[in-house]
């Protein structure tokens, strides 16, 4: 049994392979078949194909025009490279709080770290499952602050029956190896606004504009570039691995969420363990199901004693020496830090594989 598990559908294969004996392996018209795909299939808003999810991480920040000293509010509970983004463009680092009970930002805690230097708020979804985001964005809307919502988790998640990728000013997507839908290695940043999203389509590719950039006489683009733009586009063999698997994502994602109401309803009353938080008014893409446990430790070394593997994926990013943080006290943090705990939930996950996991939960640790 696997924690994690990477799904290439025969129709990727079979993409990749035309792909490959086209000749045309850069980015090109398969990249933009999967960006229209997004969009059609998903309700992703404008998506910028990017060759990582940190890639339209960074993008995201560069076209919000943050600069070096302005301060960004993000969550500890997340991955290095929301941080490192941040830190990328010489912006401040602000961590705020999560809700123990989500392992979401605390939309209350953001209003604390507000200042005159806040620029933007970066809102990570736990797990797949939606933050706050109504609240988020009125407190935004107070402070004239952009939001980005960092969904490496959330792909096909639904927020008030909104997309995740459609709500806020910039949302970047993660097609890593392991996520419900990969492109090997890959991400996405989708734009509200089009006039972010034509900035970001030229930001991606060195601050070439591709599509209005002809030839000249003697074989070279006419172009002016009068900004730093980046070399983050997704090439055509990465685009075919997602197109082909994105033919399965509705169901993928319909067995990983089948899995997750299992789990839910069988482990709701189990001793020394809590559930996460989930409201009706949402609809978690379960890239991890995390819970919370007392004496974590044992919970582990007995689940593994089942052959089953357990995770806490990512522990807070603060603690890291490059975000040279005054551990500042987070109190809903400390609590998650100390119980939380995932299992695996992917598609790859056989009925026999859920009836051991839930055995060995229910037998104590």
């Amino acid at each position: 049994m696997d924690f994690f598990n990477t799904h290439i559908s025969d129709k990727a294969i079979r993409a990749v392979n035309d792909v490959l004996k086209s000749g045309f392996v850069s980015a090109g018209n398969v990249a933009k078949n999967f960006e229209d795909a997004l969009g059609r299939e998903l309700g992703l808003i404008n998506p910028v194909s990017v060759n990582s999810g940190t890639s339209a991480l960074h993008l995201g920040l560069v076209v919000a025009n943050i600069k070096p000293g302005d301060e960004v509010i993000l969550p500890a509970q997340t991955f290095i490279a929301t941080g490192l983004a941040v830190l990328m463009q010489g912006a401040v680092p602000v961590f705020a709080d999560i809700q123990h009970d989500t392992g979401n930002i605390d939309p209350e805690s953001i209003r604390t770290k507000i200042t005159e230097r806040t620029k933007l708020i970066i809102a990570v979804h736990w797990g797949g499952y939606p933050c706050d985001m109504d609240e988020i964005n009125t407190i935004a809307n107070e402070f004239n602050l952009l939001v980005m919502e960092d969904a490496a988790h959330a792909l096909g998640a639904l927020y008030k029956d909104r997309p995740i990728g459609s709500i806020s000013n910039f949302t970047a997507f993660s097609f890593q190896a392991i996520k419900h839908l990969t492109t090997g290695d890959g991400g996405a940043l989708c734009c509200k606004e089009n006039i972010d999203y034509f900035e970001a389509k030229k930001k991606r590719w060195f601050g070439i504009d591709r599509e209005n950039s002809k030839p000249s006489e003697l074989g070279e683009r006419l172009f002016d570039i009068d900004e730093v733009g980046y070399k983050y586009h997704l090439n055509d063999v990465s685009a075919a691995i997602g197109l082909g698997n994105l033919k399965h994502f509705s169901s993928q994602l319909s067995r990983i969420q089948q899995i997750a109401k299992i789990y839910r309803d069988e482990l709701e009353k189990v001793e020394g363990l809590q559930l996460l938080e989930y409201k009706e008014d949402r609809r978690s893409a379960y890239w991890l199901f995390t819970v919370l446990v007392e004496n974590r430790g044992d919970f582990v070394q007995k689940l593994k004693e089942n052959n089953v593997p357990s995770s806490v994926v990512n522990q807070r990013i603060d603690r890291f020496s490059v975000f040279k943080q005054n551990n500042e006290k987070l109190k809903n943090q400390e609590i998650f830090d100390k119980k939380q705990i995932s299992i695996p939930i992917h598609p790859a996950i056989s009925d026999d594989d859920i009836s051991i996991i839930l055995t060995s939960i229910k037998n104590g640790w």
